[in-house]
């Protein structure tokens, strides 16, 4: 018996226990699940269609946005633009009417910056919840078939990283333990935190980085984050990768956050931020034209043919192993005394 702890299901339990049991074959199913696959692509006539799904468990305060951004950003992981979403709310007996309308509000405002329609979706109370969840489910047409995969990664290409490490877990442990931190840290940057959750939609940057045609595989580092989205990125194009931590983007809020919470930056959910695989020689490019789009941007390292090599550059010249986590650091911050 496997006992599993909060967070993503590990990927030997889901090759076990998910991937054998999918339903009927279809031959219009262009792209399946597997590890590190973020949506699926389905061929519907001279069209491709992606389609992703993503509860929002961990958060309470901005639910709605925070449902709509993940999905979003699955979608936009393949390059394609996302277009039309569905949610399930789930709230707790005893809810109040204004509960539903105020993670609607948030959808509907994160909806419109994207440009994304809301067609449908269900809403209940649910016996045994102690707090609400949101399921989004997002759609989207691939522009004359154009596409990229998180498989499609090659040996030598450059894995850059936007925006930085840990940015929904940082909005959210600024907003569910401010009243803990704020013993710890000034409201300044608390505040400063929460505002994280408007860095949360990686859609500018992957259209961005798309349009240089650079680009081969994308993939959004949501739980476990950066560091398991490194693995994830490896795990589907079937590589290794050799990163440097001095080219990590952490911000003062989330190193300090982490800090008191003991934390690690590179395990919180990273939903903002996208590892982006690209020819080396167009690596440059890329930075360049997501800096004058006003997208902070680093080169983090590159993917290497060894499958087995997953390594991290410490600041010393050291080469160290960088293990996959096993669980988000989130969930012990959320609940660890102060």
């Amino acid at each position: 018996m496997v006992v599993m702890r909060a967070g993503k299901v590990p990927p030997d339990v889901l090759t076990e226990c998910v991937f054998p049991y999918l339903g009927a074959s279809d031959s219009d199913v262009l792209l399946g699940p597997g590890i590190g696959r973020d949506a699926a692509l389905l061929r519907i006539g001279r069209q491709v269609a992606v389609a992703s799904t993503d509860p929002i468990t961990g958060a309470v305060q901005q639910i709605g946005a925070y449902a709509l951004h993940v999905c979003a950003n699955d979608v936009v992981t393949l390059g394609i633009r996302p277009r039309w979403f569905l949610a399930t709310i789930l709230l707790p007996e005893g809810a109040d009417a204004s509960l539903l309308k105020t993670i609607m509000t948030q959808m509907h405002a994160a909806a419109k910056a994207l440009n994304v329609a809301i067609v449908g979706g269900h809403s209940e109370i649910t016996p045994g919840l102690q707090r609400p969840i949101v399921v989004g489910f997002m759609l989207g047409v691939a522009e004359r078939g154009r596409y990229v995969t998180s498989s499609n990664a090659k040996p030598d290409d450059a894995i850059i990283l936007t925006k930085g490490v840990g940015i929904e877990g940082t909005a959210i442990l600024a907003t569910e333990r401010a009243e803990k931190l704020r013993h710890h840290l000034s409201d300044s940057l608390l505040e400063h935190a929460q505002k994280f959750v408007t860095k949360l939609s990686v859609v500018p940057e992957a259209l961005q980085a798309m349009k240089t045609g650079a680009v081969t595989a994308m993939h959004d580092p949501t739980e476990g984050g950066v560091a398991n989205g490194l693995h994830e990125l490896a795990n589907a194009s079937k590589l290794g990768f050799i990163v440097r931590r001095d080219a990590l983007i952490v911000h003062e809020e989330t190193r300090r956050i982490c800090a008191v919470l003991q934390a690690n930056p590179l395990d919180l959910i990273g939903s903002g931020a996208m590892l982006i695989a690209v020819q080396p020689r167009r690596a440059d490019r890329v930075i360049a034209v997501l800096n004058e789009a006003g997208i902070p941007a680093s080169i983090l390292g590159r993917l290497v043919k060894d499958s087995t090599m997953r390594a991290i550059i410490e600041p010393d010249g050291s080469q160290v192993p960088l293990p996959q986590p096993t669980e988000d650091a989130l969930w012990d911050a959320l609940v660890r005394p102060l």
